[in-house]
């Protein structure tokens, strides 16, 4: 017998959602393609490369430093997500499954978790500055902002976790 939604949780859905997008999108083989292969001057290809931009990699020109921080900012838009989901009431408040406010939780965790996950990786990548790392953060909300609401919709639906 297959799970059905009554066994899924907001949370736990929303950050299943969230792990596709970053290891399908973040892929060395998904940014290399979308980088070379789409125009950046249009809109469809603007949002394909931005959807790699937690891109994690094993090898690169890069110094290990910067390596190890990227790769941790992948890991970073996960585990925040998972983080806000958690803490973000509106999805455990709604007092229906598959409102509104389950799917802003779902959209503004991942802004979130966009934005702290580029904060923190900037900060311990190479030549750190607070400026950087505010650009970064940009970065990282922007991302979220565009791509969250397919965490948003994952979300929907599901339970708060503890009943």
């Amino acid at each position: 017998m297959a799970l059905t939604n009554r066994y899924k949780t907001a949370t736990g859905a929303g950050t299943i959602a969230a792990l596709v997008l970053v290891l399908v999108f973040g892929s060395p083989w998904y940014a290399d393609w979308a980088r070379d292969e789409t125009d950046p001057d249009t809109a469809g290809g603007w949002f394909l490369r931005l959807l790699a931009w937690p891109a994690w990699r094993f090898d690169s020109d890069d110094t290990i430093q910067n390596i190890i921080a990227a790769d941790l900012k992948a890991i970073l838009v996960v585990v925040l997500t998972w983080v806000f989901l958690y803490l973000l009431p509106g999805s455990q408040l709604a007092r229906a499954r598959g409102t509104l406010s389950q799917f802003l939780a779902g959209w503004s965790a991942y802004v979130f978790a966009g934005a702290f996950a580029a904060l923190f990786a900037t900060l311990i990548g190479s030549n750190p500055s607070l400026l950087g790392a505010f650009q970064a953060a940009g970065s990282g909300a922007g991302y979220g902002f565009f791509v969250g609401w397919i965490v948003g919709i994952a979300t929907l639906g599901g339970w708060r976790g503890r009943r």
